[in-house]
């Protein structure tokens, strides 16, 4: 394991409306983290891209902070290419504003629409251009009801080595019900069964996880 690089994203964006507003989301940034410190602990050589949120990032992990999906595309630009094992655990904007103005726009009584278009799918661009002996895992956020299928519909169509499928309660929590689907047709879930766990125990499992392909 020793020389392997792993780098992970985690947190969400914010997507500017003007120089003061923005969209974001509900993303901690925990289960990125976790997983940073138990790569770490593992022994990767571990880089985290890490979005806005209040969490501290691990002390001994380099660590890149991005804010909108814009700055989030150019660390990948940078970092991905010397990585072995890229996991987006990210929580990135599927739309941003069209347009943004260099000023906050004022408030009136008349209200504002906002004129909304799709950020690049990051993940995809990077599983299209991976080397060979690349690893790209995704993560998908679903309803429960939806999340198994939606999981495989993302994992076939963006090209992924893995995805974890990941129910929308998880965001925020301290605790995950998850399972990891590969591109070979497994579903795995952690020891112990598919019931919540602490996001630290999930982390470690699923580095080991990746360390065994790897």
């Amino acid at each position: 394991m020793p020389g392997r690089r792993m780098l992970i994203t985690a947190g969400p964006t914010r997507e500017p409306i003007d120089d003061v507003r923005y969209l974001g989301n509900r993303s901690s940034g925990r289960l990125g983290i976790c997983l940073a410190e138990a790569a770490r602990a593992a022994g990767w050589q571990v880089t985290l891209l890490l979005g806005p949120t209040e969490l501290a990032p691990p002390t001994e992990v380099r660590t890149l902070r991005f804010e909108s999906t814009s700055e989030l595309a150019l660390l990948l630009d940078e970092q991905f290419p010397t990585c072995d094992v890229l996991v987006m655990a990210a929580a990135v904007a599927d739309y941003r504003p069209r347009h943004v103005p260099g000023a906050k726009l004022p408030r009136t009584d008349a209200g504002l629409t906002l004129q909304l278009e799709p950020t690049p799918d990051l993940v995809a661009r990077c599983a299209s251009r991976k080397r060979p002996d690349q690893l790209v895992i995704g993560f998908a956020l679903e309803e429960p009801s939806l999340l198994e299928a939606r999981a495989h519909l993302k994992l076939r169509s963006k090209r992924l080595d893995a995805i974890v499928a990941n129910p929308l309660n998880t965001m925020g929590a301290e605790a995950i019900a998850a399972r990891i689907l590969t591109a070979t047709g497994e579903v795995l879930v952690p020891p112990g069964g598919p019931g919540p766990i602490s996001k630290n125990e999930f982390a470690r499992w699923l580095v080991s996880w990746i360390g065994q392909q790897r």
